[in-house]
């Protein structure tokens, strides 16, 4: 993996980027590529602005006005130049956009967007997820509308509210053009967010899509109060199915060992910050996967991409149990006792596969 951060000061001609989708983490996207922006010489008015699109017009007021974005990530100051917009279009004149919108409801803001892009716009795809209909990651999703040379994936250890207040963050940005990938880590990086260049896309996605099911699982171990031991196996053993998933589809081993693969699985098992890990812990608790979810403004991706990760396990003849114990308790056909029960039943056998 290239050490991606080869420039010393930032560009002197900042791209024009926006952002797409206005959660807390899409926010926090927008205010690295403010502050990133802000340090070029001079930089124009319009040149330093940063697109935001949102889906919520109660948002979009609550940015423009009081540079805030209070539904997603309260208490965090916005820069004002950050511009948050409901209408695609505003996009349409710029050099670098950042897909923020939770995977399973990627497909259709992708279509919608790709006409709009310039002929060499590049889409950064920052959500992390399999699509359940289709069992596609979000670059096969993408390719669908846009050249694959025009698509990068950016993933890794990273919590908004870190990386809003400029907290130090390192991160995978994964492409398939080597001379694209370095000109977006110069765009998008800074000396607080750090990103790694890799030209493996494919195993960049599939640690952020498994990190967010197995989070899960850690978050129903702290829920039952199992302990710290049990947390650490869950992890360690989901890492195996990470690899083992990895493995099948072609990823390299280099890049599930990286940030973006075992430094986001640590990360997301191990804190309630994880929007997956605390939903764990609520179904831990006693609590079910409908009434959380029904009480949350934001995604919890591994809740959504469970059956999609089970059936792409399925299609590869692989054995994920953990994954498969967390699907199962999401969709109800199993209790979380009885889900640790079937895990701890299972066969001994060797550490290594």
């Amino acid at each position: 993996m290239a050490d991606a951060q080869q420039t010393k000061h930032a560009p002197a001609q900042p791209a024009q980027a926006a952002v797409l989708g206005a959660g807390a983490w899409g926010t926090a996207l927008a205010v690295t590529l403010a502050n990133r922006r802000a340090e070029a010489p001079e930089p124009q008015v319009n040149e330093a602005q940063v697109k935001l699109w949102a889906h919520e017009s109660s948002t979009v007021g609550a940015i423009n006005t009081q540079h805030e974005n209070k539904e997603f990530l309260p208490g965090l100051p916005l820069p004002k130049t950050i511009v948050a917009t409901t209408a695609l279009a505003d996009l349409a004149d710029s050099d670098i956009v950042l897909m923020v919108v939770p995977a399973q409801f990627a497909r259709g803001v992708i279509a919608d967007i790709a006409p709009l892009l310039k002929p060499d716009a590049s889409l950064v795809l920052c959500a992390k997820g399999v699509e359940r209909d289709s069992l596609k990651f979000m670059s096969d999703v993408a390719s669908d509308y846009i050249d694959e040379k025009q698509i990068a994936v950016l993933s890794g250890p990273s919590f908004a509210a870190d990386v809003a207040r400029g907290l130090p963050t390192a991160v995978t940005l994964a492409c398939t053009d080597p001379e694209r990938g370095a000109y977006l880590c110069e765009q998008i990086g800074s000396a607080g967010f750090r990103p790694y260049l890799s030209g493996d896309v494919i195993g960049a996605e599939i640690g952020g899509a498994l990190k967010n099911v197995l989070a899960i699982a850690c978050g129903i171990v702290a829920g039952k109060q199992l302990g710290e031991s049990a947390r650490a196996a869950i992890t360690a053993r989901g890492f195996v199915e990470m690899q083992r998933l990895g493995t099948a589809l072609g990823a390299k081993p280099e890049t599930l060992s990286g940030l973006s693969g075992l430094g986001d699985l640590i990360l997301t098992c191990s804190s309630d910050t994880s929007r997956n890990f605390s939903l764990g812990r609520a179904l831990g608790e006693g609590a079910s996967a409908a009434q959380v979810l029904a009480q949350r403004s934001s995604v919890s991706e591994g809740a959504m991409s469970a059956q999609a990760v089970i059936a792409l396990a399925a299609r590869h003849d692989l054995d994920l149990p953990i994954c498969a114990a967390v699907d199962a308790v999401l969709s109800g056909a199993l209790e979380t006792d009885a889900a640790i029960q079937t895990l701890m039943a299972r066969p001994f056998t060797a550490e290594v596969d």
